[in-house]
């Protein structure tokens, strides 16, 4: 059986990123991606050294820094990929990987991460937070518009969907009428291992987007200057936090994972402000045995529990994130370290691989039948 694996694009190692990495264990598959610009020395291990199979989007100007440009062409460059010769099409999906046509004779099973984003849930964030007026805002809405139009009609061509989240099935069955797997992201448990020494700082760890809040933590911790706050990514929004710096807040920028592991090791807690379809990072650090503070919203309550691995905060605002955070240190979490890392045993990546294979073996098995 001949499998192709389709990923939207590929430049960091996020929680996607390990997913694809994940199905590429369980299928010797060859990868196809609008852009490959993961660097060789700690992100091309999310391929397993290999490089995707990339559009023209790839060699296009200045793709490497401003991909996310040529959003417009995204449906075109996705349709031109060839994959008639595969039996198998794997979809690791966030934005356009699912549309990817199939003939009669293939099977099309997508790993959804959410339904576009900015296109079906988040339009008037993205345009806000791009600060977007006048003639550019109304572009974008237009764009915005075709690009929902199309997906909703592509996603015919997907077989059967795995949601990374109940968040996300929701949304599956609310935009294309469709029904879900449901399948939460695999956490790698013998990397994110059980800390063991002393818990010093708080821990943000994420892109450097806007949507990612990360700038409203850094305030946050700004008015609690007797709290060590550590910010690792890299990311747009790089420059604008550096000017959010304060004593008590460290900006690494990108940290290799072992480096992470061991700040999510001797972490206080992670706080995370974003409204995520899933959130590996909160699973992954559970994992290392460290609570979550995070807001009440989306994922989060698919995989904190209140109380027990972890405290919740109503918006993603500076004031509500410090009195959680204060909160937490005057209170603390219902279990100890190893017994937050048991909690999420069930999401190591053996059990992530087995469901993945049943449910494709299901609908391989459905089309041999048809």
């Amino acid at each position: 059986m001949r499998v192709a694996l389709v990923h939207d694009w590929l430049l960091v190692s996020g929680g996607a990123e390990k997913v694809t990495s994940e199905l590429l264990n369980l299928y010797d598959a060859d990868v196809f991606a609008l852009v490959d610009f993961l660097n060789d020395e700690d992100r091309r291990e999310v391929l397993h050294g290999k490089h995707a199979r990339t559009s023209f989007i790839q060699h296009l100007p200045g793709a490497h820094k401003h991909y996310r440009n040529y959003l417009p062409f995204f449906p075109k460059a996705i349709e031109r990929f060839d994959l008639s010769a595969y039996d198998l099409i794997l979809s690791s999906s966030y934005a356009v990987a699912k549309g990817v046509r199939k003939k009669h004779h293939q099977v099309h099973v997508c790993y959804i991460h959410t339904p576009m984003r900015y296109a079906w849930v988040h339009e008037a964030s993205y345009i806000e937070d791009h600060h977007l007026t006048g003639l550019k805002a109304s572009v974008v809405r237009t764009v915005l518009d075709r690009l929902r139009r199309w997906d909703h009609a592509n996603s015919a061509y997907v077989d059967r969907f795995i949601a990374n989240s109940r968040n996300v099935a929701d949304r599956v069955r609310r935009i294309y009428g469709r029904g879900s797997d449901v399948v939460l992201p695999p956490v790698d448990g013998e990397v994110f291992a059980l800390g063991e020494g002393p818990r010093t700082h708080y821990l943000a760890a994420a892109r450097l987007v806007p949507y990612k809040k990360m700038h409203e933590i850094m305030r946050a911790f700004a008015l609690m200057p007797d709290k060590r706050l550590v910010v690792c990514g890299d990311g747009p929004d790089a420059e604008r936090l550096r000017g959010l710096v304060t004593p008590n807040i460290t900006l690494l920028g990108h940290a290799k994972r072992a480096e992470l592991v061991q700040l999510m090791r001797s972490a206080k807690a992670l706080v995370v402000a974003a409204d995520e379809d899933l959130g590996l990072t909160p699973l992954e650090a559970q994992a290392c045995g460290t609570p979550v503070i995070a807001l009440r919203k989306g994922g989060y309550l698919e995989t904190v529990t209140e109380h027990e691995t972890g405290v919740f905060f109503d918006a993603p605002e500076p004031a509500a994130i410090a009195t959680a955070v204060e909160h937490f240190e005057a209170h603390g979490v219902r279990l100890d370290h190893a017994s937050i890392r048991a909690r999420v045993s069930a999401h190591f990546a053996p059990a992530f691989r087995a469901r993945i294979k049943a449910i494709v073996d299901d609908e391989l098995a459905r089309h041999a039948r048809r």
